[in-house]
């Protein structure tokens, strides 16, 4: 592969946010002692959705077990979940008001149901705090554990995600330690376990694909039931990350998006500056 270098397209370029937004948010987070995915993934709309009062909470730590390349989070030494978590979560979901809340968590292969309880517990622990407010989880593989899976599906989140993130010939070179098949069939098995939660995934693109790869994804996405597919434009989060391959126009996340429709997505977000969970509330009163 050939990696662009230089100067972002006009349409990457996003207006800096205040800094006192920031530091709003911050002092809330910092106050509840907890982390969110927006600054330790380094996403270029962290000024747009702390100006809003909203933020994708991240559970179970700050530090991942396995190394994706894409990836900006801290890899390293864990910590024990911290049980006091899930409660602090529910209290800053109440503080800001927050009709839809999504949650994340870094992937947690070293403990024994891969944090699956400690997702079940932050759900339980919103509902009762925020009964009114939706639920959105964006959880790892769990190893393809069903067991791990199924503390999830009971405690009924509205919509559960688990992002593809690319195209299976690229998963060696970006998410060498996941599988393309354990994901979809993760997916696969949330329907199965209770069809009336919503399930979405997402796409980098960018990063080398092509786009009979990108439509073959959306195939095998909608082959087990997927309601809900964002697709967005990769950037490296620093240099120890993938470089980009291709500047995608917004003309053709455009075309991906008219495409999803047509084979059946409930809603489709597609955009440079998507991501998985950036306006993810706009769109949950559809399913």
């Amino acid at each position: 592969m050939s990696s662009l270098s230089g100067k972002k397209p006009s349409w990457l370029v996003v207006k800096a946010p205040q800094e006192e937004t920031l530091q709003q948010m911050r002092r809330l987070l910092d106050d509840l002692n907890l982390h969110v995915i927006c600054d330790q993934a380094l996403c270029p709309n962290i000024g747009t959705c702390f100006a809003h009062g909203t933020a994708t909470f991240l559970i179970l730590g700050d530090t991942c077990t396995r190394n994706c390349h894409f990836c900006a989070v801290k890899k390293g030494e864990t910590r024990p979940p911290d049980l006091e978590e899930t409660e602090r979560v529910a209290q800053a979901v109440k503080r800001l008001g927050l009709k839809h809340v999504v949650v994340t968590s870094v992937t947690r292969d070293d403990l024994k149901d891969f944090g699956a309880g400690q997702f079940a517990s932050t759900v339980t622990r919103i509902r009762a705090l925020n009964p009114e407010t939706r639920i959105e989880l964006l959880i790892p593989d769990f190893k393809g554990s069903s067991e791990a899976l199924k503390k999830v599906v009971k405690v009924n989140p509205d919509i559960i995600g688990h992002n593809l993130e690319t195209v299976p010939r690229l998963y060696p070179q970006v998410r060498p330690r996941a599988s393309y098949r354990r994901s979809l069939q993760l997916l696969k098995m949330i329907k199965a376990l209770n069809g009336a939660i919503s399930t979405k995934s997402g796409l980098m693109l960018g990063l080398g694909e092509k786009e009979k790869e990108i439509l073959g994804v959306m195939k095998d996405l909608r082959s087990v039931n997927c309601d809900i597919l964002t697709l967005g434009q990769y950037l490296q989060p620093s240099e120890r990350q993938l470089k980009v391959e291709e500047y995608i126009r917004p003309e053709k996340f455009k075309e991906y998006q008219e495409i999803g429709l047509d084979l059946g997505f409930a809603y489709v977000a597609s955009g440079p500056l998507v991501r998985s969970s950036f306006n993810a509330g706009e769109y949950s009163w559809r399913l």
